[in-house]
């Protein structure tokens, strides 16, 4: 009976054992081995949350710098984060709370690429709006940022959110509205046509004329791509630039070389320059809505064939300015009168304020070039003109000629002039001389031009049409744009802006002594902080 028990408890342990090899459904568990247990691993456990750099409060440092760019400590309520000196990839300037990017000596944007573009190395720099950059003026060197031939900087602020390149003590509360020089400023170097080669024997406007812009020793511009793209400055601040490295060799503000036409810079201001606002050499860039305020020598320069237009333009000089050879706009050819391509630039809608009393006039005109002025306003305590030429034929003023690319006399279009003491003011070079008789000629030859013009009826507060002014008939200054072109457009006013209602320029601009633009702006000695 026993060993019936036994073998009836085998049989049916076997039965099990078969039952469960025969279930292999998804739940089923495969065994590795004879007499081993398999446990299941558990589940492992989720990963922490990374705990997220906390965000300073506003005007308090941030903690540390972006990746890409080395601390250089705290500067007023910023983190000083120093940009690489070469950049030869895309890099971005974010704007992130209580950071400040810093240029500490020559920072290159790119490695020239030549006129042809094809050595070199390609970058770009892109600066986000609100993003505040500040020279580093601690140190020894000269500090200015270049963008090379090839290369392309991205600094498309907004009205509500400038960006602002300045000095380090803007940002550590010492700096004036008497502040200026205090580094390099912006320079643009492109590929477009110039006409002042550094090597003998090239022809102006080609591939291979070239030449290094002023001050940097090394930064060469020009080439044969009038339509050449060196990137966006729009609603950008360029404050307390202008540093003289030697006698006629300068940074300003901006800087261009060669700049092509694919280049846009509008709503610009550039503050306290030691020397020019901004200098133009050669190239086919335009620009709109500029304001230059404070500037020590030129408020706008513009050299060597460069072609191009300029509409809205508010420049408003440094007060009680005592330097010599300061013109409100000068226009020049580096005394090569008759090099090509001839510079001939178009402006339009512009107030000039002159304010120097060492100067023989507001608005210099000299070397051949060509130029057409309509729907100005000049104000100056010195005579308004002095167009200047160094030929026997009177090269600046002389018919034109296609083939010494000439277009003619300058053109004076719907301008008040409000001067003092005369219309114009005379200058021998060479011992040749454009009269004021025949200054005052090329003006008469263009329309609704009023030559006797007062302070008091040019301007109100500052840099806003007066009565004399309003009634002015405008010219239409689309009419100027070559076939194709659209850049110049048609305003029933004269001067930058036509009224108290017209505020392109508030907001985005800084104020001082120089100009109030009103409570939508903050002061220039001050930045902002959030």
């Amino acid at each position: 009976m026993a060993d019936f028990k036994r073998i009836s408890l085998i049989l049916m342990t076997s039965v099990a054992g078969a039952t469960l090899a025969a279930c292999d459904g998804a739940s089923s568990v495969a065994s590795p081995g004879e007499g081993v247990i398999v446990v299941p691993a558990p589940a492992p456990a989720p990963a922490p949350t990374p705990t997220p750099s906390p965000t300073p409060a506003p005007g308090t440092p941030a903690a540390s710098c972006p990746s890409g760019f080395t601390d250089a400590g705290v500067v007023g309520s910023f983190r000083g984060c120093r940009i690489p000196s070469l950049i030869t990839t895309a890099v971005t300037l974010q704007k992130l709370p209580g950071v400040a990017y810093e240029i500490n000596g020559r920072v290159d944007v790119g490695v020239d690429r030549g006129g042809s573009g094809t050595g070199g190395t390609a970058a770009t720099l892109t600066v986000q709006p609100g993003v505040i950059v500040y020279a580093n003026t601690t140190n020894s060197d000269n500090d200015f940022l270049v963008v090379n031939r090839g290369s392309t900087i991205n600094a498309d602020g907004t009205a509500a959110q400038p960006i602002i390149f300045t000095a380090q003590q803007n940002l550590t509360g010492g700096v004036t509205d008497e502040s200026q020089g205090l580094w390099g400023g912006i320079i643009l170097a492109g590929r477009a046509p110039i006409s002042n080669c550094n090597l003998a024997g090239v022809t102006g406007g080609t591939v291979n004329c070239e030449n290094v812009v002023e001050g940097t020793g090394n930064a060469l511009y020009g080439g044969a791509t009038p339509g050449d793209n060196s990137g966006v400055l729009r609603y950008v601040q360029v404050r307390y630039s202008g540093t003289v490295i030697s006698p006629n060799n300068e940074l300003q503000g901006i800087t261009t070389g060669g700049v092509g036409s694919g280049t846009r810079i509008e709503y610009i201001q550039i503050h306290n320059s030691s020397d020019d606002g901004i200098e133009i050499f050669g190239g086919t860039h335009n620009g709109r809505y500029w304001v230059v305020t404070g500037a020590d020598d030129d408020s706008i320069d513009s050299d060597v064939g460069w072609k191009g237009f300029i509409q809205f333009a508010i420049a408003i000089q440094k007060p009680s300015n005592t330097t010599s050879d300061n013109y409100v706009m000068e226009i020049d050819s580096n005394n090569s009168e008759d090099a090509t391509p001839r510079q001939n630039g178009r402006i339009a809608n512009f107030t000039f304020v002159h304010t120097s009393s060492a100067t023989n006039a507001g608005l210099r005109l000299r070397g051949g070039a060509d130029f057409s002025f309509v729907n100005g306003i000049i104000v100056s305590g010195r005579p308004c003109l002095n167009i200047v030429a160094g030929t026997a034929d009177k090269s600046t003023i002389r018919a034109a000629d296609a083939t010494l690319d000439e277009q003619g006399p300058p053109v004076f279009r719907s301008n008040y002039f409000a001067c003092t003491g005369a219309l114009s003011a005379e200058t021998a070079v060479n011992g040749f001389t454009v009269t004021n008789a025949e200054q005052e000629a090329v003006v008469d030859a263009g329309t609704n031009n009023v030559k006797n013009g007062t302070a008091a009826n040019a301007l109100t507060s500052g840099y806003l049409p007066g009565t004399g002014a309003t009634a002015v008939t405008a010219y239409n200054a689309a009419l100027l744009n070559p076939s194709g072109s659209s850049f110049l457009v048609t305003t029933s006013y004269i001067g930058a802006v036509s009224g108290p209602t017209d505020t392109w320029y508030q907001g985005w601009t800084c104020n001082s002594n120089r100009a109030n633009f009103g409570a939508a702006g903050s002061a220039c000695t001050t930045v902002p902080v959030t």
